[in-house]
C-alpha cells in the first residue's frame, strides 16, 4: 500500500447527512474537491459558505437516471475529472418479507441499486476516456449476512455487493478500480426517520419487530468521525481492495456465518454431488 498525493475530486451522492456528509467535509478538509449531492439542495448550501470553490453542490435523486447523466457529466465539466465516484445514497425498508407491498420494495430497489447504477453508467465513459477512476459503493456487513424484519434492505445490500463484484472485472482494463465499503453499525442518522421507511405492520409480528428493535438499540454504534483516515487509505492505496468491512463488528459476524454455511453445504455434500448425475 503506498500513498498518493491528495488533489483527488470526488463525486458523492448521499452527501447531506450520515457516512456521505461525514467523507465530504474530510476530503474538503484533506484540500480535496468534492461534487456534494444531494436529493434537497438546501441541505448541503452550507458547504458552500464553508468551502468555496472546493465544492460543487448539485441537486440529485438517483432514481432519475436523466438527472444522474446530467449531474454527473457536469461535474466532470467544472473540475476537468473525476477521480473518485462514491456512491453513498440509500435506505431502509423495516418490514418483514411478508408485510412489505411490492411498491414498496421496488421503490427501495430504485434508490439502493438502480440508483448507483445509473451513477456508474454516467461515470464510466468519462473514467475510460480519462483512463483511471475509482469507484466506491457504501454497502453495509449486512451485505454478507442478514437480519429479520429489514430482509429486503438486507437482500439490496446482497445485489449491491454482486454488481460491485463482476463490475471490478470488468473495467479492470481500463484502469478502473472498486471498492465495496460494509460499514457496521455506527451513530450515524441512518436510524432516523429520514433514513427509514415502514411497511405496514401485522400484528402477527409485533413481538418479533419490538425485539428486533432492542436488540438494535443496544448494539454498539462506532464513530462516523474515525472513518474517514480508512477511507482515504482506501483511496490512495495503488491496490485497493474490492470489500473493506468498516469498524470492527463485520469480521467475526462475517466469519461466523460463513462457517456456518460452508458446515451446512459440506454437511450435504454426498446428496448434492449426488444430484449431479453422470457426466453428459
Amino acid at each position: 500500500m503506498t500513498a498518493t498525493t491528495t488533489g483527488k475530486v470526488w463525486f458523492i451522492t448521499g452527501a447531506s447527512r450520515g457516512f456521505g456528509r461525514v467523507w465530504t467535509e474530510a476530503a474538503l478538509k484533506r484540500g480535496d474537491q468534492v461534487a456534494a449531492t444531494a436529493r434537497n439542495l438546501n441541505s448541503i448550501a452550507d458547504l458552500n459558505k464553508k468551502y468555496g470553490n472546493q465544492v460543487l453542490t448539485l441537486e440529485l435523486d438517483v432514481t432519475n437516471a436523466e438527472q444522474v447523466k446530467a449531474v454527473v457529466q457536469k461535474a466532470h465539466a467544472h473540475f476537468g475529472k473525476l477521480d473518485i465516484i462514491l456512491n453513498n445514497a440509500g435506505y431502509s425498508l423495516v418490514g418483514t418479507i411478508e408485510e412489505a407491498h411490492a411498491d414498496e420494495i421496488r421503490a427501495l430497489y430504485e434508490t439502493n441499486v438502480l440508483g448507483p447504477v445509473a451513477v456508474i453508467q454516467a461515470a464510466l465513459p468519462l473514467l475510460r476516456e480519462q483512463g483511471y477512476g475509482h469507484i466506491l459503493g457504501t454497502s453495509s456487513n449486512l451485505g454478507h449476512v442478514t437480519l429479520p424484519v429489514i430482509g429486503y434492505y438486507c437482500s439490496s445490500k446482497w445485489a449491491f455487493e454482486a454488481i460491485h463484484e463482476s463490475l471490478a472485472e470488468e473495467v479492470k482494463p481500463f484502469g478502473i478500480k472498486v471498492t465495496i465499503i460494509e460499514p457496521g453499525a455506527y451513530a450515524t442518522e441512518f436510524g432516523s426517520q429520514q433514513s427509514l421507511k415502514f411497511a405496514a405492520g401485522m400484528d402477527i409480528y409485533t413481538s418479533l419487530k419490538a425485539s428486533f428493535a432492542e436488540n438494535l438499540q443496544q448494539l454498539e454504534k462506532g464513530d462516523p468521525d474515525a472513518t474517514p483516515e480508512a477511507i482515504f487509505k482506501i483511496v490512495d492505496a495503488d491496490q485497493p481492495p474490492l470489500r473493506f468491512l468498516l469498524g470492527n463488528q463485520g469480521l467475526p459476524w462475517t466469519r461466523s456465518a460463513y462457517e456456518q454455511r460452508l458446515a451446512e453445504w459440506e454437511a450435504w455434500s454426498e446428496v448434492s454431488n449426488a444430484a449431479q448425475g453422470a457426466a453428459k
